[in-house]
Order: C-alpha cells, then structure tokens, then sequence
C-alpha cells in the first residue's frame, strides 16, 4: 500500500510540474508575441536580406511633330517611420518641438484635415511607435517638393522619419486623342496599341541593388556602391500628327453623335511613304457617350461597295472588259440562282463598265463577275490574294485581326458567292486593308506597308530610323491609270454617287463611296444595321493623303448611304488637310521664303530667352537689346520698318495672372504649372486667349483655359 502511495505521489508531482512548465510557456509565448511583437518583427527585417529590382524610366511616345502623347510622372507614397533614431532622441525633442509647425503645414499643403487632425494622427503613431506608418499615397511631384520643405521634413530622412516610396505612372496628355493606338502602361491590367507592341523599347533594364529589409518591410541599402544601375527606357517617334488626328477625330466625333452611330473609324495616310497620320476610333459607349474602346481600324468586317476597287482590278487586269464596254444593269433588280441583286438607285444613263462603277451599280458589278469568273471562281480569288487583301497588313501594333476571303469548296460557298463578292459581302477585310489598297492605286501601283513608328530614340540619338517598305505591285501602270479613271469619276462625273457631296470643293480628289448591310449577332441581317464608308485619295493630280471612312450605324438608322455619313467625314477631312497642308505646300501658290523675311512682315514671338536667341541666331536675324543672363523669359519682335528687337520679359510670380498672349504651348505650361494652375487646352500653335484675365487673382489648383491660334 505504501509503494502505490509513493507511486501515486510521484505521479502527482510530474503532472504539477508539467502544468506549471505550460503555463510559464504559454506566459512566454504571449509576453513575447504582445509585449516584445514589434521589437522581434523588426529584428526578423533586419536580418533579412535580398536582391530587389530598380525600375527603371519608362520611354515616353512622341508624335510625328514632337508633342508628347504617353509619358511617365513621378507620384510618391509618404511613411513615416515613428521610430527613427532622430526622431525619438533627447525623448523626442525634435518630433515634439516641430509637430505643430508640421500639422499645419499637411493640413494647408494637402487641404484634406484640419491641423488638430493631423497633429492627433502624428502624436497616434509616434506614441505606437509605427515603423511605416502610411501618411499619404499618390502625392504629386509639385506636392512632394512643397511637402520637403516643411518643418521637420526638411531635416532629412533619419531625423524626421518620413520615407518617400517614388512610383512612375503613365500619362497620355492628349486623353482620347488616337487613345486606342497610343494604348496606356497600366498595372493589372492588358496592355495595348503602341505601348504594348513596343513594350520592351519603352520599358527599358532594370536595376539591381542588395537592401536589407527593417520593421514594416522597409527596405534600406546595404551597399550602395555595388548596385546595377537601371537602363532607362528609350523613346518612340510615332507617325502621328496630333493636328491631323485632332481634324480626324473631330470630324468623326461630329458624323457619331449626329447620327448616333455604334461605331466607326478614320484612317489617314501619307500616300508616298505609307505613314499613319491619323486613327480614329469611337465606339459608342452605354451613357451614349463617345471613346476609344477598340481599335476598329484593324478589325475585319464585310467592306461593301468600296471592294469594288478590287473587282475592277481583276476584271481590267484578266481583260475580261473595258472601261467603255456596255453592260446591261437590268433596271437596278438582276435575280441569279434563286437571289436578287439590287441597286441603291436605277441610273439610266449609266450604260458602260466606267458608268456602272462611278454609279455603285451592284448589278453591274456581279454580273461582270459572275460572267467571267463563273466557271473559274479561284481565278478572281487569287486576285483578291495577291493584292494582300487575304493577309494581316503587318502595321505595327498588337491586335490586328486576321481577314477572311471566301473560297471555293469551303463550307461557307455556295451557288451565290462569287456574285455577292463583287460588291463587297462574303469577305471579312479590315478598314486599314481597304486603306492599303486605295493608297496604292494613289501610289500609281506601289502598294506600302502602313506603320506607326517612323524611330527610336535614346536620348538626342537615333538608335532605329523605319523607312517606307513596298509589299507588293498591285497591277500594271495602264491598268492603274484606268483605276484611278475610275476612282475620279466617282467624285467627279455627274453619275458618280460622290458627285453631289464634293461638287463644290476647290480641289479634285478620288475616292469610292460605299454601304453595307451588315450582321448582328445571331439577329443576323433583320435589324437592317448598314456599314457606310468612303475611301479614297487626294489631290487627284498629285495625291498627298489616302483616306478611310467606315462607321456602323444604329438599327433601322434613317441616313446610312456611304455618300451620306461616311462621305461628310472624308471631306472635312480632305478640306482642312488641303488648306493647311497641301496647298501651303505648293509654292506656286505662295510667297518664296524671301518675302517672308521681317522686313515685309511684322512678327512677335514670346517664350524662352534661350530659345529665342537660338531661333534668331538660326534665320540670321540680328536685333537690338541684351537680354540678362538671369533673365528666362524674352519677346522676339519686329515692326512694319523691319526693326528687330530682343527684350526681356518678366514673368509675375505670386498670385496674379500673367499675360499669357503669344507663348507656345509648352512655355504656356511651364508657366502655368508652377503657378499651381490646371490647365485645360483647345487649338493648337501660340495662345490668343485665356480664361483667367491678366492681372487676376489666383489661387493654387484654379483651372484655366488656353484658346490657342
């Protein structure tokens, strides 16, 4: 009995021992997780070391005439690291002396607490000591310079705690202009346009450093000798000229809301080297509102009558007829294998291949086809192929969808096929495709690779020049001459259906109207959406830019005839381009560059001193006055007795408004940004008019409008 009592008591004994070791455990575990957490964490950062990468500077996108359409700015994210050496010395005698002086300074400079707020949301993370206390995130590079300058901030990073982490986000200034083809670096989220295709130029090397990680994953240099400094990303030229984008988009915007339109492109060409001035793309959105959702111009749809471009091309080239043969348009209604081929319109007078074409005769067109191809359909297939209309156009941007041309033996041919072909249904091609085609006929049969980079840049230095590539030679030089015949009478000749829209125009130009009727879904045909397009080219004598126009309608739209809403589009567009760029190209109708000299014209310029000097010093103007070295800003000007003269220019700072009159665009910026102002810009050229008067009051985020000339 005395040996199991001895047993029991030991047992007692071993079990008390072990509750009492668990629970001076479990007292450990819980000092060491609540009381001494922060101290440990942050000895398990300071211990941890790795390799982090460096961003580097993303290339910003310019267009063809230098302005900037995607670039990079800097934002910060501001922490402050509450336990900071300098901050908690002498018992915190700096953080205590300056922290009201610093609330207000946050409180005013950010305009989003009150300074009591602030100064509570210090003292709360100081007494916590936080080691990465998020302060505030996305501050502006203007906010973060005026935010160094704030007491205690001043006193550097390891007296006053505040940790800046930079990030690069990406701008696109001009917004919706050419939206979809410039594209926009996002994180998270599917890269496209220009940015994505040529990611890898922009986005340049990154760096490498070894940091050593503190309390709140702060990372600090372990060695900043030995870090990999980061290879920025190099610049783009693209083709784009924002004034003719500007024009495209406009005119486009114009015909879209006017018609309430679901969707519709532009498309702009320098026709001698293939180069993309201008694309437009606007697809209406569910508010009714208008943007660049998807890039149209590179997307296949069936083209309609301005395929018929390519039918004539096979016909003339195979010499299955000539322009004066005469055909039989049947009153406008031609019915073959159980189908009926209709006309827009019943010309009467429209007897010959030349007049059925100018006319858009969908009849004269299917019947020419079907005749001479009938019994070898692939013989006109492999037309279409070899013009490349089968083919992706190789622009230079990501997305382009592949065309689709109907062959015989394939599941979608049928009895009816090649005749509907004619006129421009049973293929899928691209508005750009279409624009290709066009532009080589303008090209007297050179047919050119579009693209929208014309360099690369890195730095001041050219690393890659694109020049213009011929694909391919569309047809002979005298079938291209009967072509463009054809194409002039169109916009020209009394039967043309682009006659009456472009009459009146000081100029000739070339050009093809087209409709189509187009598939909804699984709706199919029956909610009568119609495709409207005009293609061509102008000035007929010596073509300068090729030009396309397709926009899809809205259900049952009363207006959808090409003539009618694609055609307004391609003419505003070929009007504005005429005036400001072709016709002050020909010298003939203008002034030699010596009557041009100031002692003919009076002038003023306004802007940089520097620059100014280096403009007059370039033309071998001499003028009077001396301009400070100190001085940044000059007038350039001359009087009606040639007077030149150079002076200074004094640019107000403070809270009044300059007079902004005659400044360029980027001088206007510069200006008006360090004044704090958002600005919001319409025109293009020297400012003639601002919203807010010279002279006037202003106050720092005060938005104003710059009417430029």
């Amino acid at each position: 009995m005395d040996v199991k009592r001895d047993i029991l008591w030991r047992v007692y004994l071993c079990f008390i021992g072990i509750i009492l070791l668990c629970a001076v455990i479990i007292g450990k575990a819980f000092y060491i997780q609540q009381v001494q957490g922060a101290y440990w964490e942050g000895m398990s950062d300071s211990l941890h070391q790795k390799i982090q990468e460096i961003a580097a500077d993303r290339g910003t996108i310019y267009s063809d005439d230098k302005q900037m359409l995607s670039t990079s700015i800097p934002q910060f994210d501001i922490y402050i690291d509450f336990d900071a050496d300098g901050l908690r010395e002498k018992n915190g005698k700096r953080f205590k002396k300056n922290i009201d002086s610093l609330s207000i300074g946050l409180a005013n400079l950010f305009k989003d607490k009150t300074a009591d707020a602030y100064k509570q949301e210090l003292l709360s993370g100081y007494k916590r000591e936080v080691r990465y206390y998020p302060l505030k995130k996305n501050v502006g590079y203007r906010q973060y310079q005026a935010l160094l300058k704030l007491p205690l901030v001043r006193e550097g990073r390891n007296k006053s705690g505040f940790i800046p982490e930079v990030k690069n986000i990406r701008l696109n200034p001009y917004q919706m202009l050419a939206f979809r083809t410039i594209g926009l670096n996002r994180e998270n989220s599917q890269n496209v346009g220009i940015e994505a295709t040529y990611d890898s130029v922009l986005k340049g090397t990154p760096g490498k450093r070894l940091v050593r990680f503190i309390a709140g994953g702060v990372a600090v240099p372990v060695d900043e000798s030995a870090d990999i400094e980061p290879q920025n990303g190099k610049d783009i030229i693209s083709t784009i000229d924002t004034h003719i984008q500007e024009i495209t988009e406009n005119a486009l915007m114009k015909m879209m809301i006017s018609n309430q339109a679901q969707h519709g492109t532009a498309i702009v060409i320098e026709t001698k080297t293939g180069q993309i001035k201008a694309i437009a793309n606007l697809g209406r959105q569910k508010d009714g509102s208008y943007w660049e959702d998807l890039n149209y111009a590179i997307m296949p749809t069936e083209p309609g009558s301005i395929f018929k471009l390519a039918t004539m091309l096979s016909l003339l080239e195979d010499k299955k007829v000539t322009l004066d043969e005469p055909v039989n348009l049947e009153g406008g209604h031609w019915t073959i294998n159980g189908r009926t081929v209709n006309d827009a319109e019943d010309d009467e007078n429209a007897n010959t291949v030349l007049q059925a074409f100018e006319a858009s005769s969908n009849v004269g067109m299917a019947k020419l086809v079907y005749y001479a191809y009938k019994d070898h359909p692939e013989q006109f297939i492999n037309h279409i192929k070899k013009l490349g209309l089968g083919n992706l156009t190789g622009v230079d941007i990501m997305g382009e969808r592949h065309p689709f041309i109907s062959t015989p033996g394939s599941k979608v041919w049928s009895a009816t096929t090649l005749p509907w072909m004619a006129f421009g249904y049973n293929n899928l091609i691209s508005p750009l495709g279409i624009a290709m085609l066009y532009n080589a006929i303008a090209n007297n049969g050179a047919m050119l690779k579009p693209y929208l980079v014309s360099d690369i840049m890195n730095g001041a230095n050219v690393v890659k020049h694109i020049d213009p590539v011929v694909t391919r030679t569309v047809a002979d030089s005298s079938v291209v001459k009967l072509l463009q015949q054809c194409l002039y009478g169109v916009c020209n000749d009394p039967h043309g259906t682009g006659y009456t829209l472009l009459k009146d125009l000081p100029f000739k130009l070339c050009g093809k109207t087209g409709t189509a009727l187009v598939a909804n879904g699984s709706h199919g045909y029956a909610d009568k959406i119609y495709q409207s397009a005009f293609a061509g080219y102008f000035p007929a004598d010596n073509p300068q830019y090729t030009c396309v126009v397709e926009i899809v309608n809205s259900p049952h739209s009363r207006i959808y005839y090409g003539a009618a809403v694609a055609g307004p589009v391609f003419k505003e567009i070929a009007q504005r381009l005429y005036t400001l760029y072709v016709r002050r190209n020909n010298q003939a109708q203008y002034a030699s560059l010596d009557s041009l000299k100031p002692t003919k014209m009076p002038y003023s310029f306004i802007g940089s001193a520097d620059e100014l000097k280096t403009f007059a010093n370039g033309f071998g103007i001499q003028y009077n006055g001396n301009i400070p070295a100190n001085n940044e800003w000059a007038t350039l000007t001359s009087d009606s007795n040639a007077t030149d003269k150079l002076v200074a220019t004094n640019i107000p700072e403070g809270k009044s408004m300059p007079n902004l009159s005659g400044f360029g665009l980027k001088d206007a910026l510069y200006v008006c940004e360090n004044l704090g102002l958002k600005v919001n810009i319409k025109g293009v050229g020297r400012v003639v008019q601002q919203s807010l008067t010279s002279g006037a009051p202003i106050a720092r985020g005060q938005l104003i409008n710059l009417q430029l000339n």
